[in-house]
């Protein structure tokens, strides 16, 4: 494995192969790791994340394409995802990397391993979606949004149901959905304002477009055979109070040859701010091990 501290351009954007500017940046000492952020048409909001693992491993960030400080320029897709991440690797001189990839990041994560599994010397699969059909859990979790909501269900709904929003209700409607996804109620609010700032803004066709495809993807049995045959090491992580049902995992659990489950007691869908510690710990356990 390459150490990424020695190699690459740090805080120099990546381009891919058509020419779009890829925003990546590194830090900390250690064997490299890769962060895919969540989404899709987010930007990268793992610096905590990053910081905390940074006395174990060097950490590069992205912002994927369209998103935050990267170009905002198409094409959209899963393929083309998949190639941005091996552009951002191949920019930081990585034979071989860990990924962690949050929520949507944790599923761009698992199509590169499956595409590049020698690339990959792990993966950490943190509140992905696993490799159901949406089906089978989306209308639980659209229940568990807006009891999560609480007091602040009805403005929600108002700027949900608005055809356009200015840019300062798109922001207000964001940071109102992503408190939902914190465990402890108090304070959710401030995390949310925390982790959408700076703000730069929601790509909407880069979510329309990739959200598509991933969903025509889930459940099919190509997915799930692809999985099977996967032998890169996997660890996957999530809050027992994150609102996506937990049953989602179970067959992306059931299907990987060499996988690890962690379960967070108190933590909603971000586990890494609400159990810092033990987070720490089992991801530093976990690339110990890789």
């Amino acid at each position: 494995m390459t150490d990424g501290i020695e190699s690459g351009n740090a805080d120099v954007p990546a381009r891919a192969e058509d020419g779009v500017r890829l925003w990546t940046t590194r830090a900390g000492t250690g064997p490299p790791v890769v962060l895919c952020h969540g989404g899709p048409g987010l930007w990268d909001f793992l610096g905590d994340l990053a910081g905390a693992l940074a006395a174990r491993a060097t950490v590069h960030r992205w912002d994927q394409r369209g998103c935050g400080r990267s170009q905002r320029v198409g094409p959209y897709s899963l393929a083309r995802s998949v190639a941005d991440l091996d552009t951002v690797r191949r920019h930081h001189g990585l034979d071989r990397t860990v990924l962690l990839g949050h929520s949507y990041g944790a599923d761009l994560a698992l199509r590169y391993a499956l595409e590049h599994p020698g690339r990959v010397s792990g993966l950490v699969y943190v509140s992905g979606t696993g490799i159901d059909h949406r089906d089978t859990w989306r209308a639980d979790y659209r229940r568990n949004l807006r009891a999560g909501l609480g007091p602040h269900l009805a403005r929600w709904e108002e700027l949900e149901a608005r055809p356009e929003r200015t840019g300062a209700e798109e922001r207000e409607w964001c940071v109102l959905q992503c408190s939902a996804d914190y465990a402890h109620r108090e304070g959710a609010l401030e995390r949310a304002r925390a982790a959408t700032t700076p703000w730069f803004g929601v790509n909407a066709a880069c979510n329309a477009t990739l959200n598509a495809e991933v969903g025509r993807e889930a459940g099919t049995p190509e997915l799930r055979a692809a999985c099977e045959r996967l032998e890169v090491p996997v660890l996957i992580l999530q809050g027992a109070r994150d609102i996506r049902p937990h049953r989602m995992l179970d067959s992306l659990e059931a299907a990987l040859p060499r996988v690890e489950r962690t379960v967070f007691s108190g933590a909603g869908h971000l586990p890494w701010v609400e159990e810092p510690d033990a987070f720490r710990a089992v991801v530093g356990g976990f690339l110990a091990r890789t």
